[in-house]
């Protein structure tokens, strides 16, 4: 039994990717995605509630993705580009689905989650962006790895 337990290394965490800039970021947009959730959830909206829970979930599995460093076994995907994805898709989603809270709101709760649902899309926007501009396309990777330095 020890020896099975030998063969599968332990989860290596990576405390370096909490801490660096990117990290920070999908921290930063689990929290605006918590607090329109829960403004949304006060205000009673079930569709907003939706959209915002789905979001926090995808973007708390990114995160452990990175800071388990399964990506790194998962290589079956290219997962830079699918977070690439993800951020631009949820940005014009919030955009949209905050504009429509504020337009349509009756309670504060709706108010205040849209307005917070804007700052996340903005999260979004910005780390689509960084993601977007470290993906390599036709570039040597020694080179764009400098460039990150």
């Amino acid at each position: 039994m020890s020896e099975d337990q030998n063969q599968n290394p332990p989860v290596d965490v990576n405390t370096t990717f909490l801490k660096s800039k990117r990290g920070i970021l999908k921290v930063a947009e689990m929290v605006t995605l918590l607090v329109a959730f829960v403004c949304f959830t006060a205000a009673s909206r079930p569709t907003y509630i939706a959209a915002t829970a789905l979001e926090f979930l995808i973007t708390l599995l990114l995160v452990l993705l990175y800071a388990l460093r399964l990506n790194k076994r998962l290589t079956f995907f290219i997962w830079p580009l699918i977070d690439v994805f993800n951020s631009v898709f949820a940005a014009a989603y919030f955009i949209i689905l905050s504009l429509m809270a504020l337009s349509t709101y009756a309670v504060t709760g709706t108010l205040v989650g849209g307005i917070v649902g804007l700052m996340s899309a903005g999260l979004l926007c910005v780390d689509s962006y960084t993601l977007f501009k470290n993906i390599t396309f036709n570039k040597p990777r020694r080179e764009t790895q400098n460039q990150d330095n």
